[in-house]
């Protein structure tokens, strides 16, 4: 049986200008409902990481989370997901900087604005709001990173900073690093400490209809 990997893979090929023949014969197979539109996979992680926080299964209800590759692709996602492919329900997260590209994709496609919430910098910046940086260093040591961290913080570029800032960067100095930080820091996350643009998004998805 066809599952939700292999629909994101047809998905991703149809967007960069492959035939969506496939795409349009596993949404029906696969129950695709809806699809969360993120810029990358450490975006993915931590929507994921929530919802399994609070026992949601989203493949299970039909939801395809899916990493874009960057903001500057949305336009074409969404006109092979939206009204003029699929016609599924989109929803998503996005950069405060980057919120032009989705408001012209999705005008584009005649899209749903709704289900899009706005970080301020980016989801890694409202956790590390969130929790805290003291909080962040102390899971930074717990995942095995200090050491990797108390080196990057005595580059001459990091002096300076405040540590906010150093932690989000030192997250992304590293392949797999933000991949890794964006499911560590989503679960430990009280739950009142939750980022409101993922929260929103998550009670977004939590409608009775999903797609």
């Amino acid at each position: 049986m066809a599952d939700m990997g292999v629909f994101r893979e047809a998905v991703v090929a149809w967007a960069g200008g492959g035939d969506g023949g496939l795409a349009r014969e596993l949404v029906g197979r696969v129950g695709v409902r809806g699809v969360v539109l993120v810029e990358g996979p450490s975006d993915a992680a931590a929507v994921e990481a929530l919802a399994v926080s609070r026992g949601r299964d989203l493949a299970g209800e039909g939801v395809c989370v899916l990493p874009m590759g960057g903001a500057m692709s949305v336009g074409r996602f969404v006109q092979v997901l939206g009204p003029p492919g699929l016609g599924l329900r989109l929803a998503g997260l996005c950069d405060e900087a980057e919120l032009s590209f989705y408001v012209r994709g999705l005008e584009r496609a005649g899209a749903a604005r709704e289900g899009f919430f706005v970080c301020v910098a980016d989801l890694e910046d409202e956790l590390i709001r969130a929790l805290g940086a003291d909080r962040v260093a102390e899971l930074v040591e717990a995942e095995g990173d200090l050491r990797a961290l108390q080196t990057f913080l005595r580059q001459p570029a990091q002096q300076g900073r405040p540590s906010p800032q150093q932690l989000r960067r030192f997250l992304g100095t590293k392949k797999g690093r933000k991949i890794h930080y964006g499911r560590v820091l989503v679960e430990a996350l009280e739950p009142g400490r939750v980022p409101a643009p993922l929260d929103d998004l998550l009670a977004f998805l939590n409608a009775p209809r999903v797609g």
